[in-house]
């Protein structure tokens, strides 16, 4: 059974784990497998960059589990942006993606954000837009990885 619930100190490494994992084996049509691309999109994945994430009071950082593995993680902001929602490749379409992306919406309404924005990659776009997002200006542009901006206009029922 899947959950998810706020994020600890001793996830960090786990987080790390799946973070990595995702991105380099899921996200190939943004990276292209491109040794550069790769370095500069998982530098602050590392044990200590996750763990700066943890710690930081902006963040507010989330996993989901199956029987006591974290299988993704998602994290949302202060200004009410989604700034991350990784799943491990071995959980990919079990639902928990969606799982965590309506964790992570729960958790920006709370915050009282009313709309709520993400910058997707190519390989989540269709996801995305499955789940209500609409695509809010051209391809970001001037970093390694560009992504998609995206809004969505939050419901509180």
């Amino acid at each position: 059974m899947n959950a998810t619930r706020r994020a600890r100190q001793d996830d960090v490494a786990a987080m790390s784990r799946v973070l990595m994992a995702s991105i380099n084996e899921l996200c190939i049509a943004d990276h292209g497998n491109e040794a550069r691309k790769l370095a500069a999109w998982t530098r602050n994945k590392s044990v200590e960059g996750v763990g700066a994430m943890l710690a930081n009071p902006d963040f507010e950082m989330h996993v989901a589990e199956r029987d006591g593995e974290v299988i993704a993680v998602g994290a949302v902001t202060s200004d009410g942006t989604i700034a991350l929602n990784y799943v491990a490749p071995w959980a990919r379409f079990s639902g928990v993606s969606t799982m965590m992306l309506n964790t992570l919406e729960v958790a920006l309404i709370a915050m009282g954000h009313k709309e709520a924005r993400l910058e997707s990659t190519r390989t989540a776009m269709e996801f995305y837009t499955r789940r209500g997002w609409v695509v809010a200006g051209p391809q970001a542009t001037g970093r390694v990885v560009n992504g998609f901006p995206m809004i969505k206009t939050l419901n509180a029922d």
